[in-house]
């Protein structure tokens, strides 16, 4: 029958998309944890990429890569012959951070202001707090939906027994 076939992908409910914010969350606290801790020590130059090298290996387009760099999320060096953006190593994860944070909702301002503070020493417990916060903003509004619904529900009951 028409119309029987469910909510397509755009018209998924508030809980689904809650629900999906916070699995896509759940990953990105594994990922930057995970890159966080890696060790970039032993480092040579030759272990930088281009920017097609890296965005091959995030999965996004060279123009996600320029956009990072005008915003100051993830400045490349240059290559001195050529001029190209070449990525070191520490670059590279910082890339990868930035990857994992955005997939979890995170917009480009916070991030502006979060890239520096991850640059330093304090960086896994600095990811860790905030992905806390990214966390706690997804349950209050979870919360938020529910009350509503409760809210409505009453309303809904109390305006049937007028009837």
């Amino acid at each position: 029958m028409p119309g029987l076939a469910g909510p397509g992908p755009s018209r998924r409910g508030p809980h689904a998309r809650l629900d999906r914010e916070r699995a896509e969350l759940g990953q990105a606290k594994d990922a930057a944890r995970a890159i966080s801790r890696e060790s970039i020590n032993d480092v040579r130059a030759s272990d930088a990429m281009s920017i097609s090298e890296l965005a091959a290996a995030l999965d996004v387009r060279p123009s996600t890569l320029r956009h990072w760099h005008a915003e100051g999320l993830v400045v490349p060096d240059r290559d001195p012959v050529r001029g190209t953006r070449r990525y070191t190593p520490a670059q590279v994860r910082d890339a990868r951070i930035v990857h994992q944070l955005r997939k979890a909702g995170y917009r480009i301002t916070p991030l502006r202001a979060l890239m520096p503070q991850l640059r330093n020493a304090r960086r896994s417990r600095d990811v860790d707090s905030v992905l806390a916060a990214r966390d706690a903003g997804i349950t209050t509004r979870s919360a938020a939906l529910l009350d509503s619904a409760s809210a409505l529900h009453a309303v809904l009951s109390l305006r049937g027994r007028t009837d």
